[in-house]
Order: structure tokens, then sequence, then C-alpha cells
């Protein structure tokens, strides 16, 4: 059952994030097989805060050459988005409370993630809409690297509006169905 929650992930990721170039820094952590993919079995609140925790901390002691970013895959809990939403304000207390702040970010991904001034079926929700419920803890000295080796970073949200503007709902879903390899 992970194996294929995790597939879904992977197919998810090679699709539409890297695919869609949704995020121009994920290829090469990919590629690299520097993403750590770690499906929660929690089914409560407070076991996910706890896998969190436990996920925040394995990735700070790593070695990033190994790990760079890890994927916390929640498939049987925060299935509500509000719920989900609420639950990233206790995320980033708990980064703080680990005192990770300034060292990993958390960033949000949700079936159905829904930007605070979309509609629900807003195409450009799709940019942070993942087949499961995604806290994805990533290295904030990464981050800085991607952002200085990437010029238009600040651009990035407003370009992946855009594509999916273009795209459009069927084509989003025609563009999932496919299967795709990506190549070094």
């Amino acid at each position: 059952m992970n194996e294929e929650i995790i597939d879904a992930t992977r197919h998810w990721l090679t699709r539409a994030v890297i695919g869609l170039n949704l995020c121009p820094f994920a290829k090469a952590v990919y590629v690299k097989e520097q993403i750590r993919y770690v499906v929660s079995e929690a089914r409560s609140f407070d076991d996910v805060l706890a896998d969190l925790e436990k996920e925040l901390k394995h990735l700070a002691d790593s070695d990033p050459e190994k790990v760079d970013t890890t994927l916390l895959i929640v498939p049987h809990a925060l299935e509500d988005f509000a719920e989900y939403n609420d639950a990233l304000h206790f995320a980033d207390t708990l980064l703080k409370q680990l005192r990770l702040e300034g060292e990993l970010q958390i960033a949000s991904f949700h079936p159905d993630y829904r930007f605070d001034d979309a509609e629900p079926d807003d195409i450009e929700n799709f940019t942070n809409r993942a087949p499961y419920p995604i806290f994805h803890l990533l290295r904030e000295a990464s981050i800085e690297r991607a952002v200085d080796a990437f010029p238009d970073a600040a651009n990035i949200y407003e370009r992946n509006m855009a594509t999916l503007r273009r795209l459009g709902l069927d084509g989003w879903q025609e563009h999932m169905k496919r299967d795709i390899q990506v190549k070094s």
C-alpha cells in the first residue's frame, strides 16, 4: 500500500511539479535521488505532528548530499483542506519550537488546495494540489542556492499561474494521465 502511495506521489512530482516546471529546483534533487518519501500512518492530528517532528529532526540531522528534502505524505489524516490548513500553523510552531526556523521550512500540498482568494475549481489552485496531503520539508540553504541559480525566481508563482491557465482543467487532467520519464 505504501508503495502505491509513493508511486502516486512520484507520478505527481514528475508530471506536474517537474513536467510542467512548476518548481524549477525540483528536477535536480529528483535526478540525484535526494528526496526522502515518507508515508505517515497517522490517523489523528497529534500523530501527524509527531511524524512531522520526527521528519524535521531527521532532515536536519541528515547529510544534504544524501537527503536534501523530504515529502511527508499523509494519506490517512487531514483530508479536509481547512483542517490541513490549520495544521500548517501548528507545523510552523513546531519548526520554531525545534529551533529549526531559518534552517528548514515547510511547503504545503493537498488534493483540495485552495488559495485564499480563489474559487474551489480555479485552475490556479492546482499548483499546490497533490494526490495526498503532503508536508514538503526543505532546507533553507538549498532554496537560497536554487534561487541564486534561477534568475527569475520571484516570477515563479506568476509563471505557474499562467501555465495552468493556458493548460486549463481538461489539459491538466490529460497531462496527468500520461506517463513521463525524467531525464537527467
